[in-house]
């Protein structure tokens, strides 16, 4: 059977989109799996979180979490490694809300006022998230579960005072503003669970002036 010229395009049209259109449904293929896996992973989190504020963090087993999230062990151990690992996983998401802030602020910025800025910025965030609001409420009711948060701050400090080092003169500076805004982080967060407070930014203000009268 001859071809006519008419057969010849639509052949090449085809031949040239068949690769395109395999590579879009790779793709979306892909994509449709990480979503899966985030919701798995979230659903896995959700239900842990809220155990732990209910029966505590020590009496919840990885058993009582599956069983809640509708998942297995293996599916567990997929996504942690173990009930310290999930509570820790914040910790990390706090990292990139700390770096965001900093690489979000004004170049030229002195340095007192990104580190005030950075802080207020992050701790406003944190508390409006009401899931995060009850892990630090775990945190500071269970002992295990804040060993197993402080585990990664080490971890997360040395990303701050890389994201710091961009904007300061030297690398000390940036590591002492590291240093200084995730302990104004952590003290603001208590003052504002011990003592009642219902305006955050006066929690933040009480912190800033005791640091001022500190080191001054």
């Amino acid at each position: 059977m001859l071809l006519n010229g008419n057969d010849v395009i639509v052949g090449l049209m085809r031949s040239n989109t068949a690769p395109d259109d395999s590579r879009e449904a790779g793709t979306s293929k892909v994509r449709l799996q990480a979503r899966k896996q985030e919701f798995v992973r979230d659903a896995i989190w959700t239900a842990a979180i809220d155990l732990f504020a209910e029966k505590g963090f020590e009496e919840t087993t990885v058993d009582d979490i599956v069983a809640a999230a509708g998942t297995s062990r293996r599916t567990f151990f997929r996504y942690f490694e173990s009930k310290r690992d999930l509570i820790a996983q914040p910790v990390e998401s706090y990292g990139a809300s700390l770096t965001k802030a900093i690489e979000a602020c004004p170049v030229g910025l002195p340095s007192a006022k990104l580190f005030r800025h950075v802080v207020m910025e992050v701790a406003q965030r944190t508390v409006s998230d009401s899931r995060m609001r009850k892990v630090m409420a775990i945190a500071a009711k269970h002992p295990a579960a804040r060993e197993a948060q402080l585990s990664r701050v080490a971890e997360v400090q040395d990303r701050v005072a890389h994201a710091f080092a961009h904007r300061c003169q030297d690398e000390l500076t940036a590591h002492v503003l590291a240093a200084l805004t995730l302990s104004a982080l952590s003290l603001t967060y208590r003052v504002w669970f011990s003592k009642g407070k219902k305006d955050l930014a006066s929690a933040a203000q009480q912190v800033f002036s005791e640091l001022a009268k500190a080191i001054c």
